[in-house]
């Protein structure tokens, strides 16, 4: 391996025991960007492990579908259209990633035979043509011809290519194997959003080909820079892509959703016996909610529960999806009711929906309520007519902030997304759609199930009911 890569593997696959590196894990995660045949613009995952790439750039990319892209029907795309928003996408996130005041950029890509891929003088051109296979590794494959030669991009025109090779599916792993695909890897190195944006259009057989999921997350991992990663990381023996099980870390998912590779998902950085624990620490483009705060594992910040665009990534146990909608409404600045209710809950950090009496006058405060101690007094006479103790969320809302409307609509059309065939019904990727309404605390509640999606999105909206247009509810796994 050349010395990068080596550096990159360290940080991504951790260093292998004396069993080298699992061939099946390794394989997992080769894959391209490829569309679904029956949602054109969802991207497919072929097993699991990959999400952890595959789910931010789905997320955005429906971002850009959804708000900046000009077509009349977002479920349908041409090839030229899934070229562009992919390949514009893809230079959204590595522009994220970038740290440098310069705006110097690196892409992981094969390298032409005998050339290397920093040598002065190359363009676009030359990069694109750097993604064929070198001719030594063409003759290790030639007893078997179809070893690489669909994932293999070719500069010949699509039309002339036969239906084979421009088939992006992902075949074993190990027909390259680990060792051989990490020794043919090289930096390429830009020196402007221009020439990057340039660079990832004419990469794009390469992101929808057997290797194109790691190629991006090393680029994005070279444009933020190692060391960066390693000074955000918390525990940085723990790599980006757990050993054992193959799904990416917290690091990986908030390094793609926020430009940031920490490992939490609290806003800002925090001060705990001595050590900075860092967090998010601006509001994220899309947003990432998680099962594991339903059950009490992790909180959420808002700097993730309210992003800037109505698209959120969805957490469980094992896998990421994406929940979103259309309705602006959702993201707009929240209103003084919602405030009050975000800075009541940071004094209920185990979300019992109520705080000690002692607490209250320092929410008044915290809010610029009046909180003279006699007034503060009042109000927990009146709040707590039973002298329990407490204040309930319910009571505290409707006594300061009683005729306030959040501004969401009762009803909006939302949809999930779900890569994986097996977690569809009849095995085809295909958003489910629904109806969300989100209730006050004190409107009567219309019971549907109690499902995982459900719960997930109640971390945010903890009165949120859903009416999918399928049989089943999606799922989160």
């Amino acid at each position: 391996m050349s010395e990068f890569s080596k550096e990159v593997v360290d940080l991504v696959w951790g260093r292998p025991n004396s069993s080298g590196m699992s061939p099946s894990l390794f394989r997992r995660w080769t894959q391209g960007f490829v569309f679904s045949e029956t949602e054109p613009t969802a991207l497919e995952q072929f097993e699991g492990g990959p999400c952890a790439i595959i789910v931010p750039v789905q997320a955005v990319l429906l971002k850009n579908m959804l708000f900046n892209f000009e077509n009349s029907n977002w479920r349908e795309l041409s090839d030229e259209q899934q070229k562009s928003l992919l390949c514009t996408t893809l230079s959204e996130l590595l522009e994220s990633a970038c740290q440098t005041p310069s705006h110097t950029f690196s892409l992981a890509v094969w390298t032409r035979a005998g050339k290397d891929a920093d040598e002065p003088g190359d363009g676009p051109a030359d990069i694109a043509d750097g993604q064929r296979q070198p001719d030594a590794t063409q003759a290790e494959n030639a007893a078997d011809p179809t070893a690489l030669r669909p994932q293999q991009p070719s500069s010949e025109p699509a039309s002339s290519q036969s239906a084979e090779q421009q088939l992006p599916t992902a075949l074993a792993a190990e027909d390259l194997g680990f060792e051989r695909f990490h020794s043919l890897i090289h930096k390429r190195t830009l020196n402007s959003v221009c020439e990057l944006r340039e660079a990832v259009l004419s990469l794009y057989d390469s992101w929808r080909n057997k290797f194109g999921v790691l190629l991006f997350l090393y680029s994005v991992i070279l444009t933020k820079g190692i060391e960066n990663i390693r000074n955000e990381i918390e525990d940085t023996s723990e790599p980006l892509i757990d050993p054992v099980y193959g799904h990416g870390s917290q690091s990986l998912i908030n390094l793609l959703v926020s430009g940031r590779a920490v490992s939490n998902v609290w806003d800002g950085d925090r001060e705990c016996s001595g050590m900075k624990l860092k967090g998010i620490n601006e509001q994220a483009t899309v947003g990432f909610l998680t099962l594991m705060e339903s059950l009490r594992y992790c909180k959420v910040g808002s700097c993730l529960k309210s992003p800037k665009f109505p698209v959120w990534i969805l957490g469980s146990e094992t896998h990421l999806s994406v929940f979103f909608t259309k309705e602006l409404a959702l993201v707009a600045p929240e209103s003084p009711s919602e405030q009050a209710r975000r800075v009541f809950q940071t004094y209920d950090p185990e979300d019992n929906g109520f705080i000690p009496d002692t607490l209250l006058e320092d929410v008044m405060k915290a809010l610029d309520l009046v909180s003279e101690p006699e007034y503060v007094n009042l109000m927990k006479s009146k709040l707590d007519p039973e002298s329990l103790g407490i204040v309930l969320l319910g009571s505290f809302l409707m006594e300061f902030f009683p005729e306030q409307d959040s501004g969401i609509p009762d009803s909006f059309p939302v949809y999930h997304y779900n890569g994986l065939k097996q977690s569809n019904h009849n095995e085809k990727i295909c958003y489910v759609e629904g109806t969300a309404l989100v209730l006050g605390f004190e409107d009567p509640m219309v019971r549907t199930d109690d499902t995982p999606v459900k719960r997930c999105l109640q971390t945010k909206w903890p009165y949120i009911e859903l009416l999918w247009t399928t049989d089943r509810s999606p799922s989160l796994n």
